[in-house]
């Protein structure tokens, strides 16, 4: 019987934002915390990706506290180093300087490995007429999926 595959997506983050490129790194964690996501109390609803000095930290992503254990307490909301090769992040550097352009996680998953792994993305805000064109192409394909 294999485990329960662990996801946590940012469903609000294709339609806020065009999705430009995108990278898959690892997280520095706790123990309480990688036990806590494992049992699904984790969420990147908020949260985005901001450098400090060279190194790229996920900001505002919430994992709650594991149980009613009180040895082992970690921040809820605490800023947690992402680990990416020196390449990617003087390639993200150099992106984000651009208008507009933020890192955002899209998906929070366990891998085959064990460890927690985040998809992030290089994203531009859309506008509101931008909005609107996406709820209409999806209005357009529910249609089309419900006659065919």
């Amino acid at each position: 019987m294999s485990a329960p595959t662990i996801e946590v997506k940012n469903r609000r983050a294709g339609f806020e934002y065009h999705l430009l490129d995108s990278y898959t790194c690892g997280i520095v964690l706790t123990g309480s915390e990688i036990k806590s996501i494992r049992a699904g109390g984790a969420s990147i609803g908020e949260a985005f990706c901001a450098f400090t000095g060279d190194e790229l930290f996920i900001r505002n992503m919430q994992i709650n506290q594991y149980g009613t254990n009180v040895h082992f307490v970690h921040e809820i909301h605490r800023d947690r180093k992402l680990l990416l090769k020196h390449t990617e992040l003087a390639k993200l550097k150099k992106k984000i300087k651009d208008t507009g352009i933020t890192i955002i996680p899209v998906r929070l998953f366990i891998a085959q490995n064990g460890f927690a792994k985040l998809d992030i993305s290089l994203a531009k805000g859309k506008k509101l007429y931008d909005k609107r064109e996406s709820i209409k192409q999806r209005d357009v394909q529910r249609d089309l999926d419900r006659e065919g």
